[in-house]
């Protein structure tokens, strides 16, 4: 008899459109977990709003963006629970009965509290929800049952606390939640942006897997290669090239000598190689563009997809609860 899958949490805020650092850091792992595991994977409207609740005009368009980037690329409603944290509002239920027991200190010695609030002074986010949000964060995984949340090395913390709220909570009723564990995500190659910076939104530098072939190639070509390159014919170091990490993603490996020695002897230049980085690019993101317009122009696809998944995600949540207030004495 084949042993039961292990139930995994894990989602992201809705920051709208995917970049190729998204895709490269998350959702390729994503894609590999929904074949292994019962797999939750959630929107996570509420925690963005931790730090954006002064103005909410994107969130609608994002979560959309977003939806429709994640079937993309192949996450597949049939494999996995694909599903808007604030349409289960079992998660708020949770997170307030978690917080009558959670130490006001654990959620002060929080990293992001201390480094945004405590040490820069960011009075913007000195707020109950941005303090907390560590304890909401346990509701969306416990309120699942999740056996396993991934995480990167920065996040462990996190379901650290996850741990502390739901063994104190385990010691004074019994049997009330299951306690995760945590599991470090394979460690994705950094994608800087095309300005050579970290890839980020705020810097629009990023490369989205909604845009253009044309507009791929354009960004790939202004890329910044090894400053040591000045002229055609000078050799350069791959390792000191930004676009040379994206090779390792993108191009076959079997090209990768090739590109490499060209690029040491000065046997091509930047410009030959950026056409076969997004040549490269292209060809991987063609099914992705195909599948997006096909959601583009019928908004009930992706719609059903969250209905059905919020469904799935509502039963689950539901059954916690109802667990959770009978061994909490709470009225049924």
């Amino acid at each position: 008899m084949a042993a039961e899958k292990e139930i995994l949490l894990s989602g992201s805020r809705p920051t709208g459109q995917q970049h190729l650092g998204n895709y490269i850091g998350a959702l390729v792992q994503w894609l590999e977990l929904q074949e292994e595991t019962h797999a939750y994977f959630m929107v996570a409207d509420w925690h963005a709003l931790t730090s954006t609740y002064r103005d909410t005009s994107d969130l609608r368009s994002n979560i959309r963006e977003q939806m429709i980037d994640w079937l993309s690329i192949g996450l597949d409603p049939e494999k996995s629970t694909i599903f808007l944290q604030s349409a289960v509002k079992e998660h708020a239920e949770l997170n307030l009965l978690l917080g009558m027991f959670t130490p006001l200190g654990l959620m002060e010695r929080c990293t992001s509290w201390k480094e945004n609030v405590i040490e820069r002074g960011n009075d913007e986010l000195r707020t109950y929800g941005f303090l907390g949000y560590p304890c909401l964060q346990t509701a969306d995984i416990l309120v699942y049952r999740a056996h396993v949340v991934p995480v990167g090395r920065d996040q462990v913390e996190h379901i650290e606390k996850t741990v502390d709220i739901a063994e104190k909570v385990n010691f004074l009723y019994g049997d009330v939640f299951r306690v995760p564990r945590w599991r470090l995500s394979k460690q994705a190659p950094l994608l800087l942006g095309t300005d050579g910076r970290k890839m980020s939104k705020s810097y629009k530098n990023c490369i989205y897997l909604a845009e253009s072939a044309d507009a791929v190639a354009k960004k790939i070509a202004v890329m910044p290669t090894d400053p040591a390159r000045v002229r055609r014919t000078d050799p350069g170091n791959p390792d000191k090239c930004p676009a040379y990490e994206y090779h390792k993603v993108f191009t076959p490996e079997n090209r990768h000598p090739e590109i490499r020695e060209g690029c040491t002897t000065a046997g091509i230049g930047c410009r030959d190689c950026k056409k076969i980085l997004s040549d490269a690019i292209n060809e991987q993101l063609a099914p992705v563009r195909e599948k997006r317009a096909a959601l583009e122009n019928d908004a009930n696809l992706w719609r059903d997809a969250l209905e059905a998944g919020n469904a799935k995600a509502r039963r689950a949540a539901a059954a916690t609860m109802e667990h959770v207030r009978d061994k909490l004495k709470l009225w049924p």
